[in-house]
């Protein structure tokens, strides 16, 4: 995010956004002066993230909807979410969608992404914590139909299988801009190990060079 934007000043809306924790990290870290939203359905993680952005005098702001229904927000410069992975219990709503499937329950995280671009800036950013398997899934067909029509992917960072628990919750990052007529190359990484600072530094140095060509 803070290589990717040159605004000093951001607009971010969170899907998902739990306890808070990655709303006070962003807020607490970026060198941009940011204007937070988070989004979460759950009421007893709405409290608890209000509750600490209180208790540590923060600005950013929740609201408790469900983000896959219909919302008036404005647009925003950047979308966050570690997308919830799993199925989408209402067909009915799943059905207004690009990608819904034809029979059965819609991935979440599929409507999720559809939905998270209507309020993003046309030169907006959004930034995805998404399965590994998100183009060779069941479902695939439709959100990579959706996503040649509509998505430009700037990035895929692969993360280390070791920092999580099971292997079927493995992710990936997905960087994704609204489509443009800019020819870009997307920014395809596997970042191995977050501890080791020879990694990480190799990374940055070809993240760099992957902006430079790109005219980030």
């Amino acid at each position: 995010m803070e290589g990717l934007t040159n605004k000093s000043q951001l607009d971010i809306i969170e899907i998902g956004s739990g306890t808070g924790n990655l709303a006070e990290t962003i807020v607490n870290n970026s060198s941009k002066s940011i204007d937070y939203m988070g989004i979460e359905v759950d009421d007893l993680l709405i409290d608890l993230s209000a509750s600490i952005a209180d208790v540590l005098d923060s600005s950013v702001h929740f609201v408790q909807e469900d983000a896959v229904r219909p919302q008036i927000l404005k647009e925003s410069d950047v979308i966050i979410s570690d997308l919830p992975v799993g199925f989408y219990p209402n067909d009915k709503i799943a059905q207004r969608y690009q990608v819904a499937a034809k029979l059965g329950h819609t991935y979440a995280h599929h409507l999720l992404m559809e939905q998270s671009l209507k309020y993003l800036k046309k030169e907006g950013l959004a930034i995805f914590l998404a399965p590994v398997d998100l183009l060779t899934s069941e479902q695939s067909p439709l959100l990579k139909k959706w996503l040649q029509n509509n998505v430009t992917i700037l990035a895929v960072i692969s993360l280390p299988e070791a920092i999580f628990n099971q292997k079927t919750n493995i992710k990936s990052i997905f960087v994704l801009t609204k489509q443009s007529q800019q020819s870009l190359e997307s920014f395809v990484y596997p970042l191995t190990d977050l501890q080791d600072p020879e990694v990480l530094r190799r990374f940055m140095k070809n993240f760099k060079k992957w902006k430079e060509d790109n005219v980030f």
